[in-house]
C-alpha cells in the first residue's frame, strides 16, 4: 500500500516532493482519510484512537475556551493567581476531553452510516472495534467529569450537562435522528453551556457578558453545523436520521442556516447599544464576512480530498476559533483599545 510522507532531514530542501517509505517507517498516515498501516512511532490501533478523538475538531473547543478563561479572569478584576496558566490549561483541557469523548461516543454509535459515507475511519475500516470505541468514550467522559468538579462547583455543573446533551444526542433517546432539534442538541453544549463553563473558572457566568457571547456562539452554531451533514446526505437517509440537509437537500439549507451564521455577528452593535456587552468587542462584527464564504462553499457543495468533510465545515470551525479568539484579546485589552 503506497504511502507518501516528509522526512524532517529533509524538509526545507524537498518541501513539496513526496518520499515514499515502507509500512514501517515515517510518521504514518497525516490525514484521516489516508490509508492505515504501522509506524516505527504509531501503531494501527494507536492511531485508530487517535482517529476517534477527531484532533481538528477538538482545535476550536480548546482554543476558544482558553481565550474565554482568560478574558473572565481579566475582566473579573480579581487578583491573578500565581498559577492561573496552569489553572487554565487543565480546564482547557478538559473541555477537549468532553469533546474528543463525544467524538469517540458518535463513531461508536454511528458504524452503518460511517460505513457508507465514511468508510476511512476507525471503526469501519476494523482498526478500533465499535465496544472498544465506547468503552474508550465512557473513560474520557469520566476523567473530564473527574477533573471539572476539582475546578469549581459552576464549572463541573456545566461539563456534566455538556455530557448530558452529547451522549443524548448519540444514544437513546437519540436526538440525532431528530430534524431541527439535532441541530439545536449540538450548538447549546458546543456554544452556551461551553462559554458559560469556560467564563465560570473566574467568573460570574451569569452575567450579561457571557450569556451573550453564549447567545451568539449557540446561533451561530445552529446554522453553522449543518455544514458536517453534507457528506452524510446519503448514510442519514438510510439510517433514519433526519437533517435539513437531506430533508431540503444543500442549497435550500444553505439559505435557511444562513441567517442563524449572519445575524448574530449583525447584532452585536445593538448588543452593545443596549449595554448587554462592551463597546470594545464592536470589531467582532467583521466576522460576518466568513458567513457569506460559507454560505458560497455550501452552495458549491465541494468535498475536501484529505478533510473529513466538505471546506465549508472546516471554515466554520475557524471562524468559531477567531470568534474566541477575537472575544478573548479585545477582553484582555480592552482598556488601551482606542475604542
Amino acid at each position: 500500500m503506497k504511502k507518501h510522507i516528509i522526512y524532517v532531514l529533509i524538509l526545507f530542501d524537498n518541501m513539496n516532493t513526496p518520499i515514499k517509505a515502507n509500512k514501517t517507517e515515517g510518521i504514518g498516515k497525516l490525514t484521516m482519510k489516508e490509508p492505515y498501516t504501522s509506524t516505527r512511532f504509531l501503531s494501527k490501533q494507536v492511531r485508530g484512537a487517535i482517529d476517534l478523538l477527531r484532533p481538528f475538531t477538538l482545535t476550536a473547543p480548546f482554543i476558544v475556551s482558553m481565550s474565554i478563561m482568560t478574558a473572565s479572569l481579566i475582566y473579573s478584576g480579581q487578583p491573578i493567581p500565581e498559577n492561573w496558566w496552569i489553572i487554565i490549561g487543565q480546564a482547557s483541557f478538559t473541555v477537549a476531553i468532553v469533546n474528543a469523548a463525544s467524538n469517540a461516543l458518535n463513531q461508536a454509535t454511528d458504524v452503518k452510516g460511517d460505513k457508507i459515507s465514511k468508510p476511512y475511519r476507525p471503526i469501519p475500516r476494523g482498526v478500533v472495534k465499535a465496544e472498544s470505541a465506547q468503552s474508550f468514550a465512557y473513560i474520557l467522559y469520566l476523567l473530564a467529569l473527574m477533573r471539572a468538579v476539582t475546578i469549581n462547583f459552576w464549572f463541573g455543573l456545566f461539563i456534566f450537562l455538556i455530557m448530558v446533551f452529547t451522549v443524548t444526542y448519540s444514544l437513546p433517546p437519540r436526538i440525532k435522528k431528530y430534524l431541527f432539534l439535532n441541530q439545536i442538541w449540538i450548538a447549546i453544549p458546543r456554544g452556551m453551556l461551553g462559554i458559560l463553563a469556560s467564563w465560570s473558572v473566574f467568573g460570574n457566568p451569569f452575567t450579561s457578558t457571557p450569556l451573550i457571547i453564549g447567545v451568539i456562539a449557540t446561533t451561530y452554531l445552529i446554522g453553522g453545523m449543518t455544514t458536517k451533514d453534507v457528506v452524510d446526505i446519503e448514510a442519514d437517509r438510510k439510517t433514519g436520521v433526519r437533517t435539513m440537509i437531506n430533508t431540503y437537500g444543500a442549497k435550500k439549507t444553505a439559505l435557511i442556516s444562513f441567517p442563524f451564521m449572519f445575524f448574530p455577528f449583525t447584532f452585536i452593535p445593538i448588543f452593545i447599544n443596549q449595554n448587554l456587552i462592551g463597546s470594545y468587542l464592536w470589531p467582532l462584527s467583521f466576522l460576518v464576512v466568513f458567513s457569506v464564504i460559507i454560505l458560497y462553499l455550501m452552495i458549491k457543495e465541494a468535498e475536501s480530498e484529505t478533510l473529513e468533510n466538505v471546506p465549508a465545515w472546516a471554515l466554520m470551525y475557524i471562524q468559531y476559533i477567531f470568534f474566541g479568539l477575537g472575544f478573548g484579546l479585545l477582553t484582555i485589552y480592552k482598556d488601551i483599545l482606542p475604542f
